[in-house]
């Protein structure tokens, strides 16, 4: 039988969490209890993130933070500050995953074996996020870049980000493939006029695009450029062969969208 924790507070949350040993977080679930409902995982201690106070969106002026257990659906409603998070997120599984599922769970959920997870790490790179999270070595914020190469026993409590100029989302999606996203970029356009690209659905977890980056004048230069970013895998939803084809398209199309907006 696991042992159940039920943090009251972020600070206890933090302090029941520790340094992570042994500890399966759930906050939305979507993703966790399957896995304990197929037997794949057998947790011995669980921390409930339901009642830990970690919800919410927070504006402070153009700062836009996100806490961890923020529901997916509540994103959809930032279109008019963020339009890529908000149709990324509208983009997500279905309704009722929508409603469930989490900001942190999504940012640390692993590839999945037969179709890529983690939508949100794609549109968070392209938003130069940095991520606050709790373990071993206490409380830290970083990159989101160096939060995703390290992730492992870390508890995820908010997201942060600038509200960009511009912003533009596309994905490649099947009608069969039960909400999965197959292939996903995301562009931005910073303040100070900096374009940044990030890509989803590719091997491991998202990646940012540098190379498509530095050629965003020129949407078709870097679409070609964006494959050298990248490294693909084949799955139940497509082959790495046609998501290498396909990716320069996504990037041509976000950069047009962030023309267009200009």
């Amino acid at each position: 039988m696991a042992e159940v924790l039920i943090p009251a507070s972020p600070s206890e949350a933090v302090s029941l969490y520790g340094d992570g040993a042994g500890t399966t977080v759930i906050a939305g679930g979507t993703v966790v209890m399957p896995e304990i409902t197929y037997g794949r995982l057998t947790p011995g201690r669980v921390l409930l993130l339901s009642n830990a106070g970690l919800d919410g969106v927070t504006i402070d002026g153009t700062t836009i933070t996100l806490g961890a257990t923020t529901r997916i659906d509540t994103l959809a409603a930032l279109g008019d500050q963020v339009a890529a998070l908000a149709t990324c997120a509208d983009n997500i599984a279905d309704g009722e995953i929508r409603g469930q599922a989490t900001v942190g769970g999504n940012l640390c959920v692993s590839q999945g074996p037969e179709a890529p997870r983690g939508d949100l790490q794609g549109v968070l790179l392209a938003l130069d996020a940095t991520v606050r999270s709790a373990g071993a070595d206490g409380e830290r914020t970083e990159a989101i870049e160096e939060f995703l190469s390290h992730r492992a026993g870390r508890l995820v409590l908010d997201v942060s980000f600038e509200r960009p100029s511009a912003s533009a989302f596309s994905a490649l999606d099947y009608p069969h493939t039960h909400e999965y996203t197959v292939l996903a970029v995301t562009g931005v356009r910073a303040a100070d006029g900096t374009i940044r690209l990030a890509a989803t659905g590719l091997a491991g977890t998202a990646s940012r695009l540098h190379a498509a980056e530095a050629l965003a004048s020129d949407p078709t230069a870097a679409g070609a450029a964006a494959v050298g970013d990248c490294s693909f895998a084949d799955d139940a939803l497509a082959s790495a062969w046609y998501r290498e084809q396909t990716l320069p398209v996504l990037v041509r199309r976000v950069l047009n969208q962030l023309e267009e907006s200009a």
